[in-house]
C-alpha cells in the first residue's frame, strides 16, 4: 500500500472520537481503517478539557494505526458548532491566459477575489464553497476549466467561524501529533455523501443528531443554504434514564444502547432487564417497554426542536423531505418518532462503505467525500492526508489557504494554526 492513495478523517464528537482512513485506488474509493474512542473533554459540541481531548484523539489514532498498520501524520478535522456562519460573495476577474483559456490559476484568483470580504475581528474564514461560475455572462457553469472566455465570476459561499473555536480544534489535534491538513465543515462533507443531487436541489434538511448537539444544515438549488446547531442530543436521553431508573449515567447508557426503543409502540414487554439503583445493592428488573416510556417523550421533544428550529430558518416544506444520521438515529423506533413529528417524508442515511455502515459514521466518511472531491483527484494522481505523501498542489481545491507539502517540510514550517493566524492578521 502506497501512502500517496490515502487520506484520513478525524471526527471529534461529544460521545466518540474517530479516525476513518480512506483509500484511493485506481479512482476507486474504498475505507479500509476505523479507529474509535470515547471522548473525553467535550461537553455538547465544545471542547471544555484540552489535555483530555488530545489524549482521546491520540487513542482514536492509535486504533486506526493498528488496524490498518501505518503511521497517521496528517489528517482533515471536521469542525461543527453554533458558531458556523455562512456569508455569500462574489468575486470577478480577467482570464489571465493569453489564449483566454480558463485554468486552475483562474480559478484560485476567482476564489480569492471573492474571500476578500470584511469578517469580524472574532472570526475567521473556514473555507470558500463555489455555488456557480459565470464566464461571460454564462451562468450555470460548475467547472469552467477548459472553458473559453475573457471576464470569470463566481458565486460563493464563505463559510466562517469563532475564532476560539477553531484554535482550540487546532491546538488539540497538533498537540497530539498530527498536521491538519484542512479544516472540513462537517455538514458539507456529510450532505455531498448522504444527499442525492435531487433532494440537494429541490431543497431537503439534513439532520445529524449527535450525543451533546444537533446539527440541522439546509440544502437547496444543490448548494449550502443554512445551519443550525441544537444544544441537544443523545445524551440527554441517556440522562433521562439515569433519573427515571434511578441508576448511575454509565449503566444508563449500556441499557440505551442494549434495550433502548423510542417508539412505545414497538417495545416488548416481555424484554426484561436488570440495573443497580443509586444507594443500593440490590438490582431492579424493568421491562422494554418501561425504557421505552421514557426515551420517547425525550425523542419527541428533540424533533419538535428541529421542526421549529427549520422554520425559524426560514424554511417550511421543502421537497426532498429530512434526511436523519449521527449515532442517536440508529435506535430502533426513531424513524417513526421523526415521520409522527415532522410530518414529512424522513430516511436515515447510512454510509455503503463495509465496516462503518451505521449513521454515526456519516459525518467521518463525508469528510472524505468532500476532500476527494475538493482535490480532484484523478486515477493517474495520487494526493493523500495521511503518511508521508507528496500533494500535487495543482490538483487541490483552489483556496488562498496554505497547506503542508511532504512530511518533511511540514516539520520546518509552522502548523496551520500559527499560519491562519498569519494570514488572517492581514484582513483584520
Amino acid at each position: 500500500m502506497s501512502n500517496n492513495d490515502i487520506i484520513v478523517s478525524l471526527d471529534i464528537g461529544t460521545s466518540k472520537i474517530r479516525a476513518i482512513i480512506g483509500e484511493m485506488n485506481n479512482g476507486t474509493f474504498n475505507i479500509i481503517g476505523v479507529g474509535s474512542a470515547d471522548s473525553e473533554g467535550i461537553r455538547k459540541g465544545v471542547i471544555v478539557d484540552i489535555d483530555q481531548t488530545v489524549q482521546s484523539i491520540r487513542n482514536a489514532v492509535d486504533h486506526a494505526e493498528r488496524m490498518v498498520g501505518i503511521q497517521i501524520s496528517e489528517v482533515y478535522v471536521g469542525i461543527s458548532g453554533n458558531h458556523i456562519g455562512l456569508m455569500s460573495s462574489h468575486g470577478v476577474v480577467a482570464v489571465s491566459n493569453e489564449d483566454r483559456e480558463i485554468g486552475e490559476e483562474d480559478m484560485e484568483r476567482v476564489l480569492k477575489a471573492a474571500e476578500v470580504i470584511a469578517v469580524p475581528p472574532e472570526r475567521e474564514i473556514i473555507d470558500v464553497v463555489a455555488k456557480q461560475y459565470v464566464v461571460d455572462g454564462l451562468e450555470g457553469i460548475q467547472d469552467p476549466r477548459g472553458m473559453i472566455g475573457v471576464r470569470l465570476e463566481v458565486e460563493a459561499t464563505i463559510i466562517t467561524g469563532a475564532k476560539t473555536a477553531i484554535h482550540n480544534l487546532l491546538r488539540c489535534v497538533e498537540k497530539a501529533g498530527l498536521k491538519v491538513s484542512d479544516l472540513v465543515l462537517m455538514s458539507l462533507g456529510a450532505g455531498q455523501l448522504a444527499l442525492s443531487k435531487d433532494e440537494k436541489t429541490m431543497g431537503s434538511v439534513l439532520v445529524d443528531i449527535g450525543a451533546g448537539a444537533t446539527t440541522i444544515a439546509i440544502f437547496e438549488e444543490d448548494s449550502l443554504v443554512a445551519t443550525s446547531t441544537l444544544p441537544i442530543g443523545g445524551e440527554f436521553v441517556t440522562n433521562d434514564i439515569a433519573y427515571g431508573l434511578r441508576t448511575l449515567t454509565d449503566q444508563a447508557e449500556k441499557v440505551k444502547l442494549k434495550y433502548g426503543c423510542a417508539w412505545l409502540d414497538d417495545a416488548a414487554a416481555d424484554v426484561m432487564f436488570k440495573v443497580t439503583r443509586i444507594g443500593s445493592n440490590v438490582d431492579k428488573e424493568f421491562s422494554q417497554e418501561d425504557l421505552a416510556a421514557i426515551i420517547e417523550p425525550r425523542v419527541q421533544e428533540i424533533f419538535q426542536m428541529i421542526s421549529q428550529e427549520v422554520k425559524r430558518l426560514g424554511y417550511n416544506e421543502l421537497p426532498g423531505g429530512y434526511i436523519l444520521t449521527g449515532g442517536t438515529v440508529s435506535m430502533p423506533g426513531v424513524l417513526q418518532v421523526a415521520q409522527h413529528e415532522l410530518a414529512a417524508s424522513v430516511r436515515v442515511a447510512v454510509p455503503d462503505y463495509i465496516g462503518v455502515r451505521d449513521p454515526g459514521f456519516t459525518s467521518g466518511v463525508g469528510i472524505l467525500h468532500s476532500v476527494i472531491r475538493s482535490l480532484r483527484i484523478r486515477p493517474s494522481i495520487n494526493n493523500g492526508g495521511g503518511g508521508n505523501n507528496n500533494n500535487n498542489n495543482n490538483n487541490k481545491k483552489p483556496t488562498n489557504r496554505p497547506k503542508p507539502n511532504t512530511a518533511q517540510e511540514s516539520e520546518q514550517k509552522p502548523g496551520l494554526f500559527e499560519r491562519l493566524k498569519n494570514m488572517f492578521s492581514e484582513f483584520i
